[in-house]
């Protein structure tokens, strides 16, 4: 007899031993050299026909076509994975769910599935399109079918779990946590920056878990959570005509989690998505009813975490579409794709002054050309500015010294980007440069309540500096446009030397030896030429212009923000204006002011200053007295400190500016705690700036602030006519 072939391939029953890379190399290259693969998020997939070999590995006749799935080496974490092997998913649930894939082999990063003969459902029916009412139904049924496996079916839970099977509020905390660890941390190194600039804060989804509310106790099952067009194949057969693939992203929890996602991805028309929830109900009703408990008014929860968390991958991934090609188009296209992105999710994470397109387009620009610039079809002019030559150049700061600064802005970390109320502040090092430095922009669409006439903060810092008096504040280093207008400036920046460590700001208050030193800085600033900066500066009554301009933005508050005023007993702009004229302060000398001493604008230091005060945007000049009352009206201030401040402002200042001031500081205090009990408001309302920390932490205390504002104006609180809307604000 002769020598009998060799198969490479084993008999069925030794296919536990045949190498994974021999199969792996067997299967794909064969799929290669047939040309059959699609692109996946996650995976690459190549469909193929099994010859005489591959079939006998797998156990399948000569012909069948397969698919071999192989995990992207490049893709971003961007999903939520409660078990991390998909073929073990199916294998739990094979006979339980007979319309499912079945996993044939399953190597290092590859595996082999049954192939689902048909077409998606994204192929005949696209995303935004309305889905005919027999096929909704369709797909709801498809929803309670999976939702009758239970546990004992599946794969092990993570010791995250719930251990309460039916704890909703539990599940959906659960989900936001997983969110922040399995997406936003592993990618936060490398877009940190990006979601900074954008507005997004490191720990906005934290906030959501933290924020969900309790909710009706459903039933836990399995569920898809990934059931999306692409992921529904309408099959050649009648038997099983619509068959769920992909379920890596499976879980365990609440259905009503796999309803929203169900909502959210399918992209379904908004007037179809009451007649969707509506099939979902019935179909569950049937097989598990007590999954039904509150769906009125949980789902909003589930959809809006929906929302949340895919700013992350949806911005990641119009990022890294720049990578090829920042041209126009390309642009254009990930610019609305991360607008739309943030537009979704600005209500669930809370976010304020959501960039605008254009806006969007330079932080994206920025971000890319500093990663992928080197060499590929970026604008030439991306880092073209042209100079405002109210601050000439530096030669300690020139021409290249801008450039470079406004190169490095796009690849910092998020630990590194800064967004205040006012303004977006990146700190960059600058080769050549001693120290650190800040690229400040405006954030989008700000609109500052509190009206006044501001100086210019460079004309402010360049009289500082100037000066030489003794007060620690940055340096303007360079101010201009970008090549599209946008205005920047450059200052010193002002943080620890260490990059690693943020600022430190007093958010406590201060310890006794910075208040001095902040009172020393006081008196130091009376001695700045304010003329310099302003020539008509400092005439007239300072407390009746400070009452003026109270008014004047009391009166233009948003009709909203006026109205729920009024419900809370506040008085409206005229009645504000006889209130405030029962009052009068004494004249002082008048002295550059900082205008807005909170303790975020104040930096610790180790040297004999102890305190660099920042964010001089708000500068005036005006009575002393008014500083150092602001300041102690927004830092924590005990007693003991707040009259060791006055004790050596009055010590040390000139009389000039500190005569009559024991019977004035409680005036200054009383319209300052008006002003807030306004303004607060209104960033209640409107949403502004809630994401910068000192604007968090006044409206957190709204309630204090209100009862103060409204005891000092001799008003009483008018009786709540909607007590829930009265509790909210409390």
């Amino acid at each position: 007899m002769g020598t009998p072939s060799v198969s490479p391939f084993p008999a069925v029953g030794h296919v536990a031993r045949v190498r994974p890379d021999a199969v792996y190399k067997a299967f794909l290259g064969r799929a290669e050299q047939l040309g059959q693969a699609s692109n996946g998020f996650h995976n690459q997939n190549h469909v193929l026909p099994l010859t005489q070999p591959m079939a006998h590995l797998v156990a399948r006749a000569p012909g069948t076509s397969v698919i071999v799935r192989v995990r992207r080496s490049d893709a971003l974490p961007v999903v939520i994975r409660t078990w991390q092997n998909e073929a073990e998913i199916l294998r739990a649930i094979k006979g339980v769910l007979p319309n499912v894939p079945e996993c044939l082999f399953e190597g290092d990063g590859f595996a082999i599935h049954s192939y689902v003969e048909g077409v998606p459902l994204s192929s005949v029916c696209g995303n935004g399109k309305p889905v005919d009412t027999l096929l909704i139904k369709a797909l709801a049924a498809l929803l309670a079918e999976t939702a009758q496996v239970r546990s004992g079916a599946l794969p092990a839970l993570p010791a995250s779990w719930p251990s309460n099977h039916n704890d909703s509020r539990g599940f959906l905390q659960t989900l936001a946590q997983l969110a922040d660890q399995q997406i936003r941390r592993p990618n936060w190194h490398n877009f940190g920056g990006l979601f900074a600039a954008l507005g997004i804060p490191e720990d906005a989804l934290l906030r959501l878990a933290d924020r969900v509310p309790a909710m009706a106790r459903r039933p836990y099952s399995l569920l898809h959570a990934d059931l999306h067009r692409d992921n529904v194949i309408m099959s050649y057969g009648g038997y099983h005509p619509l068959i769920c693939v992909d379920w890596e992203l499976a879980t365990y929890g609440d259905p009503l989690h796999d309803l929203a996602t169900h909502l959210v991805r399918m992209q379904y028309p908004a007037h179809q998505w009451d007649e969707v929830i509506d099939s979902w109900v019935d179909a569950m009703r049937e097989v598990r009813p007590a999954a039904v408990n509150g769906v009125a008014r949980d789902l909003r929860h589930y959809v809006a975490f929906e929302r949340a968390q895919s700013v992350y991958p949806d911005v990641m991934r119009a990022a890294r579409s720049l990578e090829g090609s920042a041209d126009q188009k390309h642009l254009d296209a990930a610019t609305e794709s991360v607008w739309r992105a943030l537009e979704a999710a600005a209500e669930p994470l809370r976010l304020s002054n959501v960039p605008s397109e254009r806006q969007i387009k330079q932080i994206l620009l920025r971000w890319a050309a500093a990663r992928f610039g080197g060499g590929r079809s970026f604008s030439a002019g991306a880092f073209d500015w042209d100079r405002d030559e109210r601050v000439p150049e530096r030669d300690d700061f020139p021409q290249q010294a801008v450039q470079d600064a406004l190169l490095a802005e796009g690849a910092a970390p998020a630990s590194r980007v800064f967004k205040g109320t006012a303004h977006l502040n990146t700190v960059v090092g600058v080769s050549g440069f001693d120290s650190s430095v800040v690229v400040r922009r405006m954030v989008a669409d700000v609109r500052r309540r509190e009206r006044g006439f501001f100086l210019s903060e460079h004309a402010v810092l360049r009289t500082i500096e100037k000066s030489g008096v003794g007060v620690a504040a940055p340096k303007i280093l360079a101010l201009g446009w970008s090549h599209d207008g946008q205005p920047f400036a450059i200052h010193t920046y002002e943080g620890p030397s260490d990059t690693e460590r943020p600022p430190n700001h007093p958010v406590h208050g201060l310890l006794p030896r910075e208040a001095d030193k902040l009172v020393d800085q006081l008196r130091a600033l009376t001695k700045v030429d304010f003329l310099q900066v302003d020539p008509l500066a400092g005439q007239g009554r300072f407390y009746e212009w400070l009452c003026e301009q109270l008014v004047a933005m009391v009166g233009e508050l948003p009709k909203q923000s006026q109205q729920l005023a009024r419900f809370l007993g506040l008085p409206d702009a005229g009645v504000l204006a006889q209130i405030l004229a029962r009052h009068t302060v004494s004249d002082r000398a008048p002295a550059l002011l900082h205008g807005d001493l909170n303790p975020w604008n104040l930096v610790r230091r180790d040297d004999d200053l102890a305190l660099t005060i920042i964010d001089w945007e708000m500068a005036l000049v005006g009575d002393p007295l008014y500083d150092l009352v602001r300041h102690m009206h927004l830092t924590p201030t005990r007693p003991e400190i707040r009259d060791r401040m006055f004790s050596r402002w009055e010590r040390l200042l000139p009389p000039e500016h500190t005569t009559a001031w024991r019977q004035d500081w409680r005036v200054y205090r009383w319209i300052e705690i008006v002003r807030s009990a306004y303004v607060d408001l209104d960033r209640l309302v409107t949403g502004a700036s809630l994401d910068a920390p000192n604007v968090r932490r006044a409206v957190d205390s709204y309630a204090m602030t209100l009862a103060a504002a409204t005891a000092s104006l001799g008003l009483r609180r008018r009786p709540a006519a909607n007590p829930y809307l009265a509790a909210a604000l409390a």
